[in-house]
């Protein structure tokens, strides 16, 4: 597994350009707009994709059924692991997805045998996961190896191109949630494109030390890249790139 800190700069950052930086600060005001507004609800992140459950049960999908736009086939879900299939502190995670019909036009998976995303269903590509504090703030981006989330696999650069259609137009469980969602992948997207790359990395590192043995279905390997995170300090470390360019 890759794992940047939170200190550290990502490469190419210093070049992202200020309409892409002006996206990202137009994303942090619907982020933060967001987490005040449940704030004000006396509500958080997770509470909301909890939201119509008796319970909060390890392992289990919030919403259940999972969340899935008809329109941009965006699609995620909230769950928690058992203490012991924790490799650190996680309260809970967001998954996040693509499925094929929202994939843009050319993209085709990997070849890694029986493959077929979803259980046997609709072919649907793992874009992110976000861990949340108990008090329902993000503190760190991950991906995964295949098995995990049993997804169809794609290259990071097509992964990279799917992006752009993660946008959740949906009521429910929350559509404070829901906006608050597809925000953060256009806030952190410098992030989760290194992760993506590395990611691919990891994979190929992992397959090189272990011949014979097939990479995307090898339980010693879940995690393949991470970065802890700050929303302030993203926010602050914004303001400053813009103001740097004004």
């Amino acid at each position: 597994m890759t794992k940047t800190t939170a200190g550290e700069t990502l490469p190419g950052s210093a070049r992202l350009s200020r309409e892409v930086l002006a996206r990202m600060a137009d994303a942090a005001v619907i982020a933060v707009d967001c987490i005040h507004a449940l704030h004000e609800q006396k509500s958080n992140l997770v509470m909301e994709a909890l939201r119509g459950s008796d319970s909060f049960t390890e392992w289990d999908h919030y919403p259940a059924n999972d969340a899935r736009d008809p329109l941009s086939h965006a699609h995620y879900f909230l769950h928690a692991h058992s203490p012991e299939g924790r490799d650190r502190p996680d309260y809970a995670h967001f998954h996040t997805f693509m499925r094929v019909k929202g994939m843009p036009p050319g993209i085709r998976p990997v070849d890694v045998g029986a493959q077929t995303g979803e259980a046997g269903g609709e072919p649907m590509s793992h874009l992110v996961a976000i861990s949340m504090t108990p008090s329902g703030m993000p503190e760190r981006l991950f991906t995964t190896n295949r098995w995990v989330t049993a997804e169809t696999w794609y290259r990071a650069p097509d992964v990279i191109a799917m992006l752009d259609g993660f946008v959740l137009e949906l009521d429910e469980p929350s559509p404070l949630l829901n906006r608050w969602l597809t925000a953060m992948l256009v806030l952190f997207r410098p992030h989760i494109e290194h992760l993506l790359i590395e990611r691919d990395a990891a994979v190929e590192r992992w397959r090189r030390l272990h011949p014979g043995v097939d990479v995307f279905e090898d339980r010693r390997l879940d995690i393949t890249s991470s970065l802890d995170i700050s929303l302030h300090q993203h926010v602050a470390w914004l303001d400053s790139r813009l103001e740097a360019c004004s």
